[in-house]
């Protein structure tokens, strides 16, 4: 499976034409995701894909107090409100440690939510798990609080220097739950991962443009040196891969 990661109503539309199996909705890609706002989470609803929307308020850690907490709890109202398939969360202890007291919060709200709407929100938890001390140990915490897949790099910048690590949790998840490798997923660096057993792959498809330092809209600060946006080219040729793996 193929889930791509998107930002924008043409990511959205360039992961549906490039064969995606499901979308990540966020915002601010540049800064590893964040919860997008209510038009884009409605417009991602009528896709026909699953998505699940990152739960995310701001940049920075994961250390998340009463008030964010409670932010990310609307959110996981929001994605069962607009029809979504899933969420995407995750916090972090002062340690580093996954806050399970939040994350069993999060998870019984959004419960509740799947109960009352008839149908359940598929629960990943997000790179907060790759700055844990001990992954294997945090997986098994994962398992416990009933998370359906852990997006995760293996504790490395980007999932092909993690392969290692990656290999370790599919093997301990042992069909408990799904390890979904994301970060700089690539065709080329999909084999390879893939060859690890897992099954499930997160990428954004980005293709990438300088913009000149006299654009006027780079000079206000409107848009960063490097812009980019989903590929649909870029998510065929991945999603062949993958679909041809499995």
């Amino acid at each position: 499976m193929l889930e791509v990661c998107v930002e924008t109503i043409a990511g959205l539309e360039a992961a549906v034409r490039g064969g995606a199996d499901r979308i990540e909705m966020c915002a601010a890609l540049s800064v590893g995701g964040l919860t997008p706002p209510g038009s884009l989470i409605r417009a991602a609803a009528a896709v026909p894909l699953p998505v699940h929307l990152l739960a995310r308020p701001r940049a920075g850690g994961f250390i998340h107090d009463a008030a964010e907490q409670a932010l990310i709890a609307d959110d996981i109202r929001a994605a069962a409100e607009a029809g979504l398939a899933g969420v995407v969360i995750g916090a972090s202890a002062a340690d580093r440690q996954l806050d399970t007291a939040a994350l069993a919060r999060w998870i019984e709200h959004a419960r509740t939510l799947g109960q009352q709407r008839g149908a359940p929100l598929s629960l990943t938890l997000h790179r907060a798990f790759d700055l844990v001390p001990d992954p294997l140990a945090a997986l098994e915490q994962a398992v416990a609080l009933g998370f359906d897949r852990i997006l995760t790099s293996g504790g490395q910048p980007r999932a092909i220097d993690g392969v290692a690590t990656l290999a370790a949790l599919h093997r301990q998840a042992a069909g408990r739950i799904i390890i979904l490798a994301g970060s700089g997923v690539t065709v080329e660096t999909a084999p390879a991962l893939l060859a690890t057993g897992i099954a499930e792959l997160h990428a954004s498809c980005r293709a990438t443009r300088e913009i000149a330092p006299d654009v006027p809209e780079r000079r206000f600060g409107f848009i960063a040196a490097q812009d980019g946006d989903t590929d649909a080219d870029r998510v065929a040729a991945l999603a062949q891969l993958v679909h041809f793996a499995a």
